[in-house]
């Protein structure tokens, strides 16, 4: 928004003083009908977090990131390794629908969705609200010499943060490892899977440090999320801001004074309460303009609505708008900018959903034999050694396995103790085979094959392969 004439408050964050130490955010109790919506979308965000490990869809966990062994489930789609191109651009979809509503919307990704955000807003704050009071009262607890009362209030504080930090990083482990694994861990007793428990307390304590002490300070320093606003935002960007025209007025702000007209004495509306900064969980003065340090919780803009109706002035001073609307009046629109997101996310989706339609079940790969050139058999055969690989993505087993080949007369020959061969569910299934072809089939030196791999009668995936021959000379 519009600069302030003293811009020192950019020089530093507001949750550091001038020595460099943390200044401590004791952020006001927040009420209204947007804290209120918050509270609803956070909770239902929150039982979906905590319910995605454990729901299953065709026996694939929902969600689910095994990163160390490259296997990921995006709502109950199958990611493998051989997938990886498919998880890249979910990710670059998800990159650019935040940007989109960056653009648009500013950070109100921050303010609703995000899982520091709702944990620290609509968990742990308002345990330390239920334990140790609003504003004032934490920060006469905090000065309060270590006497009973505030050993109980931190120990109890500080027990229920570590239980829960311990609940989140349960949760954290199911995503990672999968909720059955997760499960059977459990069971069996932490003694018998150290090198999963020393993990899980480690992410208990990290889960600890940030919402006990870290805070806000991973959006400000560590996110570099909010970095990116300044970068994406524009003027047309709906933010949570102060309408500076309306509140300053000509002449500035003004305390209230009952009757008194300020209009006709040149004095906006606003009435520096300091309401906005009190519940600001960053600590930050809104009416200074867009700021790094705001996630867009609306904490703001219900303290002001508060305020307004109490001393009778229409509600909004703070509100969602972008300056562009500030100076203007004119209502959002999108720009060329959005147009342009839209249609790369348009076509990004579009070139997954394909992805998706065409992929198979079953993974087949073939190989040559690293060293291996071809061998001439009796009746003018050339047989060629190959190794494969079929990876089964579904969870349930595929048996009766077998290859053809396609459009050549031939015989593939399996190296196998049994005729059957089976891929289990989620696993591999490696070997080797022979291909045989008769002379006057090829066609040269290096003959492209189709090789199709069925399941009794069903044709479940299709490869290709070189075969080598003898090089003609005509």
């Amino acid at each position: 928004m519009e600069a302030p004439e003293n811009e020192s408050f950019r020089d530093s964050i507001g949750t550091i003083d001038e020595e460099g130490k943390r200044a401590w955010v004791y952020p006001k109790k927040p009420s209204g009908k947007y804290y209120d919506k918050r509270k609803i979308v956070s909770y239902i965000l929150l039982a979906f977090l905590f319910a995605a490990p454990f729901i299953k869809i065709n026996g694939n966990q929902f969600l689910m990131f095994n990163v160390l062994e490259r296997r990921f489930n995006i709502f109950g789609f199958p990611f493998w390794p051989q997938d990886f191109h498919l998880f890249v651009i979910s990710m670059i979809i998800g990159v650019v629908f935040i940007t989109l509503f960056t653009v648009g919307f500013g950070r109100i990704f921050c303010g609703w969705i995000c899982p520091q955000t709702i944990f620290m807003e609509m968990v742990f704050r308002r345990i330390e609200y239920w334990i140790d009071g609003d504003r004032n009262k934490q920060r006469k607890l905090d000065r309060q010499k270590w006497d009973a009362e505030k050993i109980r209030k931190r120990l109890l504080k500080w027990f229920i943060f570590l239980v829960i930090s311990f609940l989140i990083a349960n949760i954290f482990l199911a995503y990672l490892i999968g909720s059955d694994k997760l499960l059977k861990y459990i069971t069996d007793g932490p003694t018998e899977h150290l090198g999963t428990l020393f993990p899980l307390i480690i992410f208990t304590a990290v889960f600890y440090f940030v919402f006990a002490w870290f805070r806000e300070q991973v959006c400000i320093i560590a996110c570099p999320y909010g970095r990116l606003q300044g970068v994406l935002l524009d003027t047309k960007s709906i933010v949570v801001a102060y309408d500076y025209k309306r509140g300053e007025g000509e002449n500035g702000r003004k305390k209230f004074r009952k009757n008194e007209n300020r209009e006709a004495l040149g004095h906006g509306d606003c009435i520096d309460c300091l309401q906005c900064v009190h519940v600001c969980p960053t600590g930050i003065d809104i009416r200074n303009g867009t700021q790094l340090e705001c996630v867009n919780c609306t904490a703001c803009i219900d303290e002001c609505d508060h305020i307004m109706e109490s001393i009778n002035l229409p509600k909004g001073l703070i509100r969602y708008a972008s300056e562009h609307e500030i100076k203007t009046k004119e209502k959002f629109k999108l720009t060329a900018r959005m147009k342009g997101y839209i249609a790369v996310l348009v076509i990004l989706i579009g070139v997954l959903i394909g992805m998706l339609l065409i992929r198979n079940d079953v993974e087949a790969r073939v190989l040559r034999l690293p060293g291996q050139l071809y061998e001439h058999k009796e009746g003018n055969i050339i047989s060629n050694v190959f190794t494969y690989k079929l990876v089964n993505k579904t969870v349930h087993e595929i048996d009766s396995v077998h290859f053809k080949l396609r459009k050549f007369n031939g015989e593939i020959k399996v190296v196998s103790n049994t005729n059957n061969i089976v891929i289990p569910k989620e696993g591999l299934s490696e070997g080797t085979l022979f291909i045989e072809i008769d002379k006057k089939e090829l066609t040269g030196d290096k003959n492209k094959l189709m090789i199709e791999v069925y399941s009794g009668d069903e044709l479940i995936e299709t490869t290709t392969v070189n075969f080598l021959g003898p090089r003609s000379y005509n």
